[in-house]
C-alpha cells in the first residue's frame, strides 16, 4: 500500500510525462523526430517479420520430402540490396537528426529571452533570475511564450557537486548537468499550467525523488511572482488578532497557508520566552519564538533567510518557503504536517536525504514549523 507521501506525490503527478506529449519547440522537435524514427524503425520490423514468416512457411520441412534444397551461392542483386538500403536509411535518419540538433543547438536568442541559472544539488534544483536577483528552489516559474509576445526562456544548467540532468518530458529533451562546466538549453511553452519532470541521471540515493515542477504564467502572473519574490524579507502571512479569530486569552493571532493554522503571539515574545526557547524549555509556539529557535540551531549553516542572520547555501533558500506548493524537491506538499514530520525527521519523507534531523524537542520542531509558515 502505497504511504500517504507517496500518495500524494502519485496524484501530482497528473500532468503528462510524455515525451508524445509536447508544449513547446524543442519537445515537439524532438517528439516528430521519435515518430518518425519509429515509424522508420517499425516499417523494417513489419518487412523482416513478413520475410522471416513467409520463408518459414514456403520452405519448411513436409512430410515425405527428402530431397535437399536448391544450393544458392551468391546473389549480387541480394547483395546490393541489403548493403545500399540499409545505407540509405542511415543516411536519412542521421540528416533528420541532425536537422532537428542544429535547430534546437543553435536557435537565436531574441532580446525578450528570460535567463535562468539552473544549479543540480543532492537532492534539489536552485534556481536563480540573473536580472531581478532572485533565487529559488525546486519550482520553476517562467512567463508563456505565445506567438504574440514571443518570450522563450534560455537556461544555463550547471552542477554543485555530481552530474545530474535536467528532464521536463513536455518542455524539451534531456540536458545533464556537470561539475564545473555549463551547458544551455531554452523553452517556449505556449500554454499556461505546471509541467513536471525529474532528474534524469542517476545522482545517488535519493535520485528518483529529486523531482521538477515548472510552472508556465501568464505575463501578469509571472510578474507578480518576480515582485513576491524581489522582496528582500518575506511576508507574513498573519491575519486578523486574537479577538477577531477568536484566539486564546493570551491574545494570539492565526497565521494560515494552504489549508493549515498556527497560533502567533500578538505582543513580542519575552525575553524570558528567548532565554527558554534556547535552552529547548519553552513551551510558546509563536513566530517569534520560532524566528529565535530557528536561527539558535545549525539551520542557519544551510539555508538562507533574507532580512535575518541565516545566509547558508549549502540547502534550498527559505525566504520565500510558503509560496512553494512542494518541499523535499516535491516529495511531500507543502502542508504544516508534511513541514513539522520534515523538520523532525526529513528521513520519514525522503529516506537519505542530505539535510540532517537535529534531534530537537517536539515542541522546538512546532516553534521552527510556526515561524516557517509565515514566509510567504
Amino acid at each position: 500500500m502505497a504511504t500517504p507521501v507517496a500518495a500524494s506525490v502519485i496524484a501530482w503527478g497528473a500532468p503528462s510525462t510524455s515525451t508524445f506529449s509536447h508544449a513547446s519547440t524543442p519537445a515537439s522537435e524532438v517528439s516528430n523526430v521519435s515518430v518518425f524514427v519509429l515509424t522508420i524503425t517499425g516499417l523494417i520490423f513489419l518487412a523482416m517479420s513478413g520475410l522471416l514468416t513467409y520463408a518459414l512457411v514456403r520452405f519448411r520441412g513436409r512430410k515425405g520430402d527428402m530431397s535437399e534444397p536448391a544450393q544458392v551461392f551468391g546473389s549480387v542483386q541480394i547483395e546490393l540490396s541489403w548493403t545500399i538500403i540499409p545505407i540509405l536509411i542511415i543516411v536519412v535518419l542521421f540528416l533528420t537528426t541532425a536537422r532537428v540538433l542544429f535547430s534546437v543547438q543553435d536557435a537565436p536568442k531574441p532580446a525578450s529571452a528570460l535567463d535562468v541559472t539552473v544549479v543540480g544539488h543532492q537532492f534539489w534544483w536552485e534556481f536563480r533570475y540573473p536580472k531581478y536577483n532572485v533565487v529559488t528552489a525546486n519550482e520553476l516559474h517562467v512567463p508563456v511564450s505565445a506567438t504574440a509576445a514571443d518570450r522563450p526562456t534560455f537556461l544555463k544548467l550547471t552542477s554543485a557537486d555530481v552530474i545530474h540532468s535536467f528532464w521536463v518530458p513536455q518542455l524539451a529533451g534531456k540536458t545533464d548537468l556537470l561539475p564545473n562546466r555549463v551547458n544551455e538549453m531554452w523553452i517556449d511553452p505556449g500554454q499556461p499550467g505546471l509541467y513536471v519532470g525529474q532528474c534524469a541521471q542517476f545522482c545517488g540515493a535519493e535520485h528518483a525523488k529529486m523531482l521538477l515542477r515548472v510552472y508556465v504564467d501568464t505575463p501578469e502572473q509571472f510578474q507578480e511572482w518576480i515582485a513576491n519574490q524581489e522582496k528582500r524579507e518575506p511576508e507574513l502571512t498573519a491575519q486578523g488578532t486574537g479577538e477577531e479569530s477568536g484566539a486564546n486569552p493570551r491574545g494570539a493571532r492565526n497565521v494560515a497557508h494552504a489549508g493549515t493554522q498556527v497560533a502567533v503571539q500578538n505582543s513580542p515574545a519575552t525575553v524570558e520566552d528567548m532565554s527558554l526557547a534556547r535552552h529547548g524549555k519553552s513551551e510558546e509556539i509563536s513566530q517569534e519564538v520560532g524566528q529565535y529557535v530557528f536561527e539558535h540551531q545549525a539551520c542557519i549553516s544551510c539555508h538562507t533567510v533574507a532580512g535575518t542572520v541565516a545566509t547558508g547555501r549549502y540547502g534550498p533558500d527559505l525566504t520565500h518557503l510558503m509560496s512553494r506548493a512542494t518541499i523535499a524537491a516535491g516529495a511531500a506538499p507543502n502542508a504544516q504536517e508534511q513541514l513539522l514530520r520534515w523538520i523532525t525527521d526529513p528521513n520519514q519523507i525522503k529516506p537519505g536525504s542530505l539535510m540532517p534531523a537535529m534531534h530537537l524537542t517536539d515542541t522546538q520542531n512546532e516553534q521552527i514549523t510556526a515561524y516557517l509558515l509565515t514566509l510567504k
